[in-house]
């Protein structure tokens, strides 16, 4: 009797994240990207905004739900999403053609920007106006953990995971560090030149001054446009040198409406 008591009440299987395997209950399963060596950090970051988002109404990540459904949330990975996938703050990746988003319909609660919404509303989705990537929130929901330390550090340069080889130097923030560790870093800026999207985003939501660098033709600026525009930049412009961003100064400051995003959070599909 007692060992098929203790068989009924042992933990589902994990996967390689931690997260509950859905073979032993059904759970919300929040999407990043992932490279095929370590983490970036901007990927990332929608598993910890998940997180900290559930544990406002003190909800886990793994808790029992009726039926497994995906979040998507941080990163350029529409084209992952697939039918019944829960969109929140996501955009589109502008190297993926139309057919490679395969979905039929979505449960669409918020998009990085007007351009991701203009893409879907073309495929016959409705999407609300509801912008922004949920990486502005960070310094919401975690507001002893990260603060803005100006006149530690000049400036400090970003680079996209792709153009980690293309630029050197004492000031360079790697994306591949821990998620923390590059906010940190970040935050003890006065000035941040960046070709990552998120080195943009955690400038923007920490209000330190940004610009975007242009250092291949790797990234198009699709996602770039698609985000200023949902965080209320009135311009974007990138320049293809860290002298060239320090001339030209800073981008102009977004003005982005948190609580409407943070409001749009699914928290439905925890229905336990």
């Amino acid at each position: 009797m007692l060992n098929k008591l203790v068989r009924q009440v042992r933990p589902p299987k994990r996967g390689e994240d931690g997260d509950a395997d859905t073979k032993g209950y059904p759970v919300v399963d929040p999407y990043f990207w992932k490279p095929k060596v370590g983490l970036n950090f901007g990927d990332y970051l929608a598993s910890a905004i998940v997180q900290r988002m559930l544990a406002a109404k003190e909800l886990l990540v793994n808790e029992p739900v009726s039926r497994h459904r995906r979040l998507f949330s941080v990163g350029s990975v529409l084209h992952f999403a697939q039918t019944g996938d829960a969109i929140w703050g996501t955009g589109r990746n502008g190297k993926m053609g139309v057919d490679r988003h395969r979905f039929e319909t979505l449960d669409i609660r918020a998009v990085r920007g007007p351009l991701t919404r203009r893409f879907l509303g073309e495929l016959g989705h409705a999407v609300p106006d509801i912008y922004g990537d949920p990486a502005l929130l960070i310094p919401k929901l975690f507001p002893n953990r990260f603060r803005r330390r100006s006149g530690e550090q000049a400036v400090g340069i970003v680079p996209n995971l792709h153009d980690t080889g293309l630029i050197v130097g004492d000031n360079i923030i790697d994306p591949t560090w821990r998620w923390d560790a590059v906010i940190s870093a970040i935050c003890a800026c006065d000035f941040i030149v960046s070709s990552s999207l998120h080195g943009l985003v955690i400038a923007d939501a920490f209000g330190i001054p940004c610009a975007h660098l242009r250092l291949s033709d790797t990234e198009p600026d699709f996602k770039y446009i698609d985000y200023c525009e949902g965080a209320g930049r009135s311009q974007f412009w990138s320049s293809t040198s860290v002298a060239e961003a320090l001339d030209r100064g800073p981008l102009p400051p977004i003005a982005h409406d948190a609580e409407a995003l943070m409001a749009a959070f699914p928290y439905d599909l925890w229905d336990a």
